[in-house]
């Protein structure tokens, strides 16, 4: 008897507000609740005397980055929440605060049409690209690709600084997966269409400065980002190991335009055929002198292109 016990229960005395939870918070429906406990996590907010439900960290904006919810609510706050899913055997109600305002993102498409022009500020740099705030927590990608028509860009960074205001355009918008494309070359004309095949054309011969040596070649600005590419194989009649070993960064050159190449957007070029071109220049004129001082001698000593002088020879 001394074993015997009985358990008593004093909530028993009263319906478990559990009992029919779905009814009364059906999931969509918007309620008021008091925030009574923050964690890492996310808040804690009280529907009525013993029914709490969780607002996770991620239910709290649509667009605002949180570390921490505290941020976002303080204990005793009063909050709109929004059922988002009840779990009636673990007692357990997710809610979300961001459901009972409009998700900026469903607007985004027409607020931001592809080709239209946006202005925002750099917040973060990959090697791939960089985010551009546009508005609070609406970023837009822009891509290494689409930072230059012309130049070589091996990091967004030797473009674009963090904190830097800029202009771009809106490539395009995937509202599902919450993404923007934007464009910093397409604020200027595609130069490839016709500038550059206009100015830059196979056979001439033009100035440039290196700007990247590489395994297989050198990459020679010929324009301010515009650069064409040397290959190895065009650096010299020798045969060349190292390209580092003939050219130096900064170097000037005078290289022959082999190949312009829209499509693919490249310039081939030739050291040595500039090369070549310099030494039948200089053969050329050096005949055309040695031409010119045979007429000389050719007109004093009475010769078939003499005129004046051998005239007068002959009239003798």
């Amino acid at each position: 008897k001394e074993k015997e016990k009985i358990a008593l229960g004093l909530k028993q005395k009263d319906a478990s507000p559990w009992e029919n939870i779905e009814t009364k918070y059906p999931v969509g429906s918007i309620h008021e609740a008091e925030v009574v406990n923050i964690m890492s996590y996310g808040a804690f907010c009280k529907l009525e005397p013993g029914v709490e439900g969780l607002v996770h960290i991620s239910e709290m904006s649509w667009t605002k980055r949180i570390n921490h919810p505290s941020e976002v609510v303080a204990v005793g706050q009063k909050v709109r929440v929004k059922v988002l899913d009840i779990n009636k055997e673990k007692q357990e109600i997710s809610l979300g605060m961001k459901q009972v305002e409009e998700n900026p993102w469903e607007r985004v498409a027409e607020k931001y049409p592809p080709g239209s022009v946006v202005k925002g500020k750099v917040r973060n740099i990959a090697n791939y690209g960089a985010f551009v705030e546009i508005e609070e927590g609406i970023d837009g990608l822009l891509h290494v690709s689409d930072l230059s028509w012309t130049k070589k860009i091996g990091h967004p960074s030797e473009m674009l600084k963090k904190g830097e205001e800029i202009q771009a355009v809106v490539l395009s918008v995937d509202q599902e997966k919450q993404r923007i494309a934007l464009g910093l070359k397409q604020m200027t004309e595609d130069p490839w269409i016709t500038v550059i095949p206009e100015q830059y054309r196979p056979g001439m011969v033009v100035k440039g400065h290196v700007t990247k040596i590489a395994n297989f070649g050198v990459f020679v600005e010929l324009a301010p980002q515009l650069e064409g590419l040397l290959h190895i194989s065009e650096i010299s009649d020798q045969k060349i190991e190292k390209p580092e070993d003939v050219l130096k960064v900064g170097q000037e050159v005078e290289v022959k335009i082999l190949r312009v190449d829209s499509d693919e957007r490249k310039i081939g070029l030739s050291l040595k055929r500039a090369q070549w071109a310099a030494e039948e220049e200089r053969r050329e004129q050096a005949r055309a002198e040695r031409a010119e001082r045979r007429g000389l001698r050719g007109g004093l000593e009475g010769g078939e292109q003499s005129t004046g002088l051998g005239d007068l020879r002959l009239g003798r």
